[in-house]
């Protein structure tokens, strides 16, 4: 099959959306299929406010356009809601070619952070965004729920996978951690208000606390929180090492819809402390973290944990399934549509 994957989302920004995309187009291409990717790197962009690392594709709908119609696809996903996602919506919808999506961002929950105004404002646009798609993919059960009720229809599910070979809890620990103050409580993820890392940062607790990321909020978080250790962004064997060189892995998040590096600490051999909410809920299981609404509760009844246990149910996580939850989910383009 060929597919094409359109994404406002990717390379060489750093997020689970990206690792996401990119991880299921390598095992799409494992399994045989060819999978087309239109994405920022093929257009002209210019940075987008707050966040200069993403780029937003300018003026894409005839580029999209040409491409879509290059490709010929058997079957198009549209990944994100941004510029490139928009453009490959109004062509489907213009030439009647059906299209699945994927939910992976509250965007309403992010604006509403960052301008104060409610978030019930902003759930109109991705509404309609998706309204049109044969189905909308979302990661669990949860945040499927919860869509719903918004009024969205043609829900599939679609979970996330992480790398079992890499992250596994067997393999060297990060150098850097060796000599801190125990326990070492582990967060990682971009450094930005949404992820409301200053919970974790504040939360009253003995140990070390270990920042792994880089974003705009990272400065003003350094100045107000100096006694946490920060090493930026970590790829690759680097990161697996850090999170089983941590005790604790503490997910702040209030507003990821999956939070795909809990998986990650999970398969690397690490316990998670996380509030009660849409991801963690869904990904975390019983004896592999602590939920509470009360972080530093949860930290300290996750440390008690067996290392052992959340390794297992890390494993869970495999790649092999959730691509093939993403092909059962895509819709065929008909010949008939395709020559149209």
């Amino acid at each position: 099959m060929r597919i094409a994957l359109v994404s406002d989302a990717w390379r060489p920004q750093v997020n689970g959306v990206v690792r996401t995309l990119t991880t299921t187009a390598a095992e799409l291409a494992r399994m045989g299929h060819v999978v087309e990717a239109v994405t920022p790197d093929q257009f002209t962009t210019l940075p987008c406010p707050g966040y200069p690392e993403i780029r937003l594709a300018l003026g894409a709908g005839r580029g999209v356009r040409r491409r879509l119609e290059a490709i010929g696809a058997d079957a198009i996903h549209i990944a994100t809601e941004g510029p490139l996602g928009w453009a490959a919506r109004r062509w489907c919808v213009a030439e009647g070619v059906p299209f699945t999506t994927s939910f992976h961002t509250r965007f309403p929950d992010y604006l509403a952070v960052r301008t104060k105004l409610p978030p019930d404002l902003f759930w109109s646009a991705l509404r309609r965004f998706h309204e049109r798609a044969e189905q909308a993919f979302v990661a669990t059960p949860t945040l499927e729920a919860e869509l719903r009720t918004r009024g969205f229809s043609r829900l599939h599910r679609w979970g996330r996978g992480v790398d079992l070979s890499l992250f596994r809890p067997d393999g060297p620990r990060l150098p850097e951690v060796e000599g801190l103050a125990g326990p070492v409580m582990l967060h990682v993820g971009r450094v930005a208000p949404e992820k409301n890392i200053e919970a974790f940062l504040a939360a009253d607790v003995p140990g070390t606390k270990l920042v792994v990321g880089d974003g705009p909020a990272l400065p003003a978080m350094r100045r107000r929180y100096p006694n946490a250790v920060y090493l930026g962004a970590l790829h690759g064997e680097r990161l697996a090492a850090a999170y089983r060189s941590a005790d604790v892995f503490v997910f702040a998040s209030r507003t990821d819809t999956f939070g795909l590096v809990m998986a990650e600490a999970m398969a690397s051999g690490t316990p998670v402390a996380a509030y009660p909410v849409a991801g963690p809920v869904d990904v975390v299981s019983e004896g592999a973290g602590v939920l509470g609404e009360d972080l530093a509760t949860a930290i300290h009844g996750a440390l008690r944990l067996d290392r052992a246990a959340a390794a297992a149910a890390g494993r869970a996580f495999g790649w092999d399934r959730c691509t093939r939850q993403f092909l059962d989910g895509l819709r065929p383009i008909t010949r008939l549509a395709k020559a149209a």
